[in-house]
């Protein structure tokens, strides 16, 4: 144990009750989960059997048992390491002579969603995005005991939702199957009504640990509960700071009323982190220090003083893109791994000119999430369909997707071949004439598109077609911000923008979607390559060199936090991706994101170390200026290594001057504004 600071011993040595574990970024908090396990069995003679660790992921699990196998010099243990839904599944198994079998495949739950809106003949553009959207919302209800009837859906009406919720659970109960969030809502259930069975694997599991607890739901607060009962040996470790799973159903103030539950709870915190440089240590608490909600702590840097967080602004996001390639490029010259550097952005959309550039220049790279393609996007394809239509084609499956948007009062009848004869579809509408006047005004606007070039006739179908009229209504029926596609459409406007006809256009969006489709077959293959992740998926990784990608009010914190729960989860987001950076973070922002202009997030000036202004959620003045006293010269520091950085790309004028691969990158982008 002398390897050990004061306050992990503590944690490790602790015998009885219940005990609370707040564990800052690289606390090595699964040291001394593993490191209690092995000095409960050798110290104090707690059968393994009787010891249950629970984590949120099966790797996470394994790593643990690993771990603790390698401290007791053990092939196999009786101590019990599993995630949640493994703990419950396997205690409703017994119950209910469940198998694997009875479990439903995601596929299948899907292929189930599907059945239904299909039936109801839902007019759903983005068919996937809505179901993932209503699966969402049925665990939602499952994990927090929402009845359907009380229920408003963000993604339909209420009828629809409820029908929807209704026969997917009919015909999950007709095949005997449970789903996941069922593992949770039937083992509490079979806890609460079997007081038999709840004492029994309560004597089986005396003591409980779990790790990552800052990520739990109430429904399996609630079970954990149950099972450590009577004797309350229940051992949580987490930290309220990297609370980001609040769509999941995670809430931070579950932990943060950890010892109301429990008043006999002790509390230990792991302070020390050995992860990062004293400089991102600093300004990370600079951040997270104005939120309201959390326990507060003063985190110790172990990794030395390194050098200072860089806050850098550009002028758009070529450059700022730019900018990053020619500083993975310094890195990997001084003989540094692709893989030692990781590009946090707070989305999965944001990497998009970023993605084109490290293709262009075959940087090797991997992406963690699942990389949305903005020319497979049901709007982008509504719009190729139309340009299709313009350049001549008479295809029926042109015609088909953008039938009615905007609305026509047109059916599918009307197109009895795959080939469209716009005389028939007229003689077809003919005692309509309401309907004959908006085809010939298709005809008209696919006329006129034919002589424009692509951001024209983006322009056009948007603004004379009416497609944003459509977007407009189609947002409504999801409830959702009509801004939201608007982002989309705009996105593909500046796509276009760069390319004189649309067989150029075409050409690039076949090119990149074959890319992307290399990528997504590829994605295990490279063993060394730049790390690209969303916020919520790096949690928990480490790397030596990170920078967050357009660090700007909309983007971070994003558009939709608009409660003050939101933006300190927004926040907490962002302190995650600042800590995971070991020795080098640079944090890059763009004034311009197509043509709408950009204002720097409101983290920046909260790393500074100043107030919130009015009007934004944050910390008061005084709070801020406590936070600057604890941190003593940092933001000086800090302050120092902005005005070195200028905070302008502009300002390393004399290191582009030096740089080829930047010089090369300004002329492709030039000759592809130009058509060459």
């Amino acid at each position: 144990m002398s390897s050990f600071t004061k306050s992990q011993s503590m944690a490790v040595r602790h015998q009885d009750g219940p005990l609370m574990v707040l564990a800052g970024p690289g606390s090595g908090k699964t040291t001394v989960v593993t490191k209690r396990v092995q000095y409960m069995v050798q110290e104090y003679g707690i059968p393994a059997s009787s010891i249950l660790v629970i984590t949120f992921t099966k790797a996470a699990a394994t790593e643990m048992k690993e771990r603790y196998l390698r401290l007791m010099q053990e092939e196999h243990t009786s101590v019990s390491f599993g995630t949640f839904h493994a703990v419950f599944f396997n205690i409703l198994k017994l119950a209910y002579g469940f198998t694997a079998g009875n479990i439903l495949r995601e596929e299948v739950r899907c292929q189930y969603l599907k059945e239904t809106v299909e039936r109801l003949r839902l007019d759903v553009d983005d068919e996937s995005e809505f179901l993932s959207g209503i699966s969402a919302e049925i665990s939602l209800l499952k994990n927090e005991r929402i009845s359907p009837e009380q229920y408003f859906s963000k993604n339909c009406s209420e009828e629809i939702f409820r029908t929807i919720y209704t026969e997917y659970e009919e015909k999950k109960h007709r095949a005997r199957l449970i789903d996941f969030d069922d593992m949770l809502l039937h083992t509490w259930e079979l806890l609460t009504k079997r007081p038999d069975i709840l004492s029994a694997w309560q004597k089986k599991y005396r003591y409980l640990l779990v790790d990552e607890f800052q990520d739990i739901n109430q429904l399996q607060y609630d079970i954990l509960k149950l099972l450590a009962a009577p004797e309350d040996n229940l051992f949580i470790v987490g930290d309220d700071d990297q609370s980001i799973y609040r769509f999941r159903g995670a809430k931070p103030e579950i932990m943060l009323n950890f010892q109301k539950d429990y008043p006999a709870a002790g509390q230990v915190i792991l302070n020390d982190n050995f992860r990062s440089t004293e400089q991102i240590v600093e300004a990370a608490g600079r951040v997270i220090v104005n939120n309201q909600m959390r326990f507060p702590k003063e985190i110790t840097a172990r990794g030395g003083d390194g050098c200072p967080v860089r806050v850098l602004e550009f002028p758009d996001q070529q450059q700022e893109c730019i900018y990053i390639l020619k500083e993975l490029q310094r890195y990997q010259q001084q003989g540094r791994a692709w893989s030692d550097t990781a590009v946090i952005y707070r989305t999965n959309t944001q990497p998009r000119i970023l993605l084109q550039k490290l293709m262009e220049f075959h940087i090797p790279f991997r992406v963690r999430d699942q990389m949305p393609n903005l020319f497979e996007h049901c709007i982008a394809k509504n719009i190729f369909c139309y340009i299709r239509l313009a350049m001549g084609s008479r295809q029926r499956r042109d015609l088909l997707p953008v039938l009615n948007r905007p609305k026509r009062y047109m059916n599918r009848e009307c197109l009895d071949d795959e080939i469209i004869n716009w005389e028939h579809v007229l003689t077809y509408y003919q005692d309509k004439g309401y309907v004959c006047d908006r085809i010939e005004k298709l005809q008209y606007d696919l006329k006129m598109m034919s002589r424009m070039g692509p951001f024209a006739a983006v322009n056009y179908i948007r603004h004379v077609v009416g497609y944003d009229d459509y977007l407009r209504e189609y947002a409504q029926f999801r409830r959702m911000k009509p801004e939201e596609l608007f982002d989309v459409m705009g996105e593909l406007e500046e796509s276009a923008r760069s390319y004189k006809t649309f067989d150029e256009w075409f050409e690039y969006v076949d090119q990149y979607i074959e890319e992307m489709e290399q990528i997504r077959r590829r994605r295990q293959e490279v063993k060394d390559g730049v790390q690209l992740t969303t916020m919520h998926s790096s949690k928990g990784l480490e790397y030596e060199q990170v920078f967050i990608l357009d660090a700007a009010e909309g983007i971070t914190p994003y558009k939709k936090a608009v409660l003050d729960e939101d933006l300190e989860e927004e926040r907490r987001m962002f302190y995650v991706a600042m800590t995971r950076a070991k020795k080098e973070l640079t944090i890059c922002y763009a004034k311009k994101q197509g043509s709408h202009e950009l204002a720097p997030s409101r983290f920046l000036q909260e790393l500074r170390g100043e107030a919130a202004p009015e009007g934004r959620a944050g910390a008061p003045a005084a709070k801020a200026a406590a936070n600057r006293r604890e941190t003593g010269g940092s933001r000086q520091k800090t302050e120092e290594s902005l005005r070195k950085a200028g905070g302008n790309f502009r300002n390393d004028e004399n290191r582009e001057r030096r740089n080829p691969l930047a010089k090369e990158m300004e002329r492709i982008h030039r000759n592809r504004r130009r058509g060459l």
